[in-house]
């Protein structure tokens, strides 16, 4: 027993999306009568507490009804709150206002349209998060997570065409969550362990015999549940493709993009995908799905979104910004500036701003300033905003552009000068501007605005960061150091949050809080909110203790 416990050490993780050993771990020697009874009864303990592997699913708690799916939303969304708290630390997760306001954009019509269809419950929007997170990754790729998180790389954003493209798989994306095929999937795996259960059976009685014949019966098992998931996984992928198509259309999205996003996959399929497409190979393409989207095209209405005047050029200017945020070498920086500068040069001085030229100029001015060379980002940002001028849309992204072209050159009276707080509305325009007037000196300004703004977006941790500092620098202490633990909230973080208002607390209890007038009120708030997070991280205690009992 003590050789069958070393190698049962090599199975993997319960936190792994299966319990069932490899056929090269359970062939290795421990595949005795005896190494596979003990072998059996954790197996049976695993099918017996289904959720071994999933956090905090309680035997009281009902599934939905409808749905196919035996894993709570509440579970679900926790266990999406714990993969986004990694993202939100890893330093390829970005938060760039300008081009998050612009797949914002995106995102709510596609929400709008979900829930005027039906398809997206009361129930899972109120439990799940709804939370766009960019990543810093030049692949081409795009992910939903549990809970309602939803993943997109900078390379998709920068290899995409149009918006219309780009919604397409957000819609997708969107559906998988709608319809609630992370947790279908994982009952559906649930329910296939007693067939691969009956094939180890099968291996052990055959093992006295003819080991080749026990590792056949192991692998036809795993075999088995392999193919029953991979059939699963294509009628989600079908369903996702018909719910999303809809939800696209309704949002009032071009119908095209779906074909002409199947183009670019089918394309990078025939070239065998390099690897560039991790999206590809997650959602692989068949026959049947692509004739099935070449039909919903043709009956499809008019698309009134990307028929807007100035949306071509936008996105164009989107896609080059996704470009650069990607970081793809000083070599490719460089080649986007020259690419620029001669557009600039071949452009007609009256010329209207294309799609291509409207790429060009903004890639161009934001790779400079990436390079440090902000004479000639500057050049090519002011042409751009010339010309946007007359284009809708295009003309604020260009006014910002230059605003964080002069703040990073260093330009602070300039950039403050551009900058009209007052009547900033976006979220872009907000952080944009904050910036530039914190360091010209005008925080009451900044944290008068930010006050208003994270009412209603409490969940924006880049705002209660700039707020925070805005506070500091009117040497209002415990209010700065409040929002510093909001800010940790909005990232899933509590630990780290609570110890910010603790440390809060002693500035009040110092006499070192500079909140004035406000001591009392700001008190309140923060011992109200030291109790709500200390109750969040003990109930993570709790469920982290329960996860750790269910397996074996």
């Amino acid at each position: 027993m003590a050789n069958n416990h070393q190698d049962m050490s090599d199975l993997p993780s319960p936190n792994c999306a299966t319990t069932i050993p490899s056929a090269r771990v359970l062939s290795r020697g421990w595949l005795s009568r005896v190494g596979l009874a003990c072998w059996l009864m954790l197996a049976a303990g695993s099918v017996s507490q289904a959720q071994l592997a999933l956090p905090s699913v309680r035997a009281s708690q009902l599934p939905s009804l409808g749905d196919g799916s035996e894993f709570p939303a509440a579970s679900e969304r926790r266990l999406g709150d714990r993969i986004a708290l990694s993202i939100f630390r890893d330093p390829d997760y970005i938060d760039d206002p300008v081009l998050g306001d612009y797949v914002q954009g995106i995102w709510q019509p596609l929400m709008d349209a979900a829930r005027a269809r039906g398809e997206l419950s009361d129930e899972l929007e109120e439990r799940f998060a709804w939370t766009l997170m960019l990543v810093r990754d030049r692949t081409v790729n795009a992910f939903a997570l549990p809970g309602g998180y939803l993943g997109i790389h900078t390379g998709l954003i920068a290899a995409v065409s149009s918006a219309d493209e780009l919604a397409a798989v957000m819609g997708h994306e969107l559906s998988h969550v709608t319809q609630r095929h992370i947790s279908r999937l994982m009952t559906q795996q649930q329910r296939q362990m007693p067939w691969v259960i009956g094939a180890m059976i099968l291996g052990a009685l055959a093992a006295s015999k003819s080991p080749e014949a026990a590792n056949v019966a192991i692998v036809g098992g795993q075999a088995l549940a392999a193919q029953g998931q991979l059939n699963f996984s294509r009628d989600m992928e079908r369903e996702a493709d018909r719910v999303g198509f809809g939800v696209m259309v309704d949002a009032g999205f071009d119908a095209g993009g779906v074909g002409s996003m199947f183009e670019k996959l089918q394309q990078a399929s025939r070239l065998n995908d390099n690897g560039s497409f991790p999206y590809l190979r997650s959602h692989p393409l068949t026959t049947q799905r692509i004739a099935e989207a070449r039909a919903r095209i043709q009956t499809a209405p008019p698309h009134p979104f990307s028929a807007a005047p100035g949306h071509a050029q936008l996105h164009g200017m989107m896609s080059a910004r996704a470009r650069v945020l990607g970081d793809p070498g000083v070599d490719a920086l460089r080649l986007m500036v020259t690419e620029a500068q001669r557009a600039l040069s071949a452009a007609a001085p009256a010329g209207a701003l294309t799609q291509v030229l409207a790429t060009q100029l903004y890639g161009g001015a934001f790779a400079a300033n990436r390079l440090r060379e902000y004479a000639v980002a500057h050049a090519l940002a002011t042409r751009l905003k010339t010309l946007a001028s007359a284009v809708p849309g295009a003309a604020s992204a260009a006014d910002l552009l230059l605003i964080e072209l002069d703040f990073a050159a260093g330009k602070i009276a300039e950039a403050a000068a551009e900058s009209r707080f007052s009547m900033a509305s976006s979220r872009a325009q907000i952080v944009v501007q904050a910036r530039v007037l914190l360091a010209a000196g005008r925080a009451a300004e900044v944290s008068d605005k930010l006050q208003i703004w994270v009412v209603s977006h409490p969940k924006d941790a880049l705002a209660w960061q700039l707020l925070s500092e805005a506070w500091g620098r009117q040497n209002q202490l415990t209010r700065s150091v409040r929002a510093e633990a909001e800010s940790r909230v909005a990232q899933l973080d509590y630990p780290a949050a609570l110890d910010r208002l603790k440390a809060a607390q002693e500035l009040m209890r110092s006499g070192r809080d500079g909140s004035g007038p406000n001591t009392h009120i700001e008190g309140s708030i923060i011992d109200t909110r030291t109790r709500q997070v200390a109750a969040l991280i003990r109930e993570q205690a709790l469920e982290d203790k329960l996860d750790r009992k269910l397996q074996p």
